[in-house]
C-alpha cells in the first residue's frame, strides 16, 4: 500500500533549523500536490506550507513566511521543508500530505522540539 514516511524531526534550539523529509512508496509523488502540516495534541492539524505539482508553485502560512521553504524532488519521490529561525511555539509534530483529486495520502508524523 502507499506509505509516506517522515524523518528529520528531533530536538533544536531556539533560533536553529532543521531539514523534514517525506518519502513516498507506492506513490509517484510527481501526480501530487505535497504539504506539511504540523498539530499540537489537542488542536487541528495547521497547513504549513504546499507546493504544487507541475508548476511548483508554493504557498505558506504567514507564521512561518521567511524563515520556512518547501521543496520537492519528483526523482526522489521526496518533499523537503527547510526551516530556520524555529521558536518554542513551533514543537508539534510534523505530517507530510500528498493530494490528488480526493485523494489524500499521510505520513506518520516527525516530533519537532524546539527547547533551549
Amino acid at each position: 500500500q502507499v506509505q509516506l514516511v517522515e524523518s528529520g524531526g528531533g530536538l533544536v534550539q531556539p533560533g536553529g533549523s532543521l531539514r523534514l523529509s517525506c518519502e513516498g512508496f507506492r506513490v509517484s509523488f510527481s501526480l501530487y500536490s505535497l504539504s506539511w502540516y504540523r498539530q499540537t495534541p489537542g488542536k487541528d492539524r495547521e497547513l504549513v506550507a504546499y507546493i504544487g505539482t507541475i508548476s511548483g508553485s508554493t504557498s505558506y502560512a504567514d507564521a512561518v513566511k521567511g524563515r520556512f521553504t518547501i521543496s520537492r524532488d519528483n526523482v526522489k519521490n521526496a518533499v523537503y521543508l527547510q526551516m530556520n529561525s524555529l521558536k518554542p511555539e513551533e514543537k508539534d509534530v510534523y505530517y507530510c500530505k500528498a493530494a490528488l483529486g480526493q485523494v489524500n495520502y499521510w505520513g506518520q508524523g516527525t516530533q519537532v522540539t524546539v527547547s533551549s
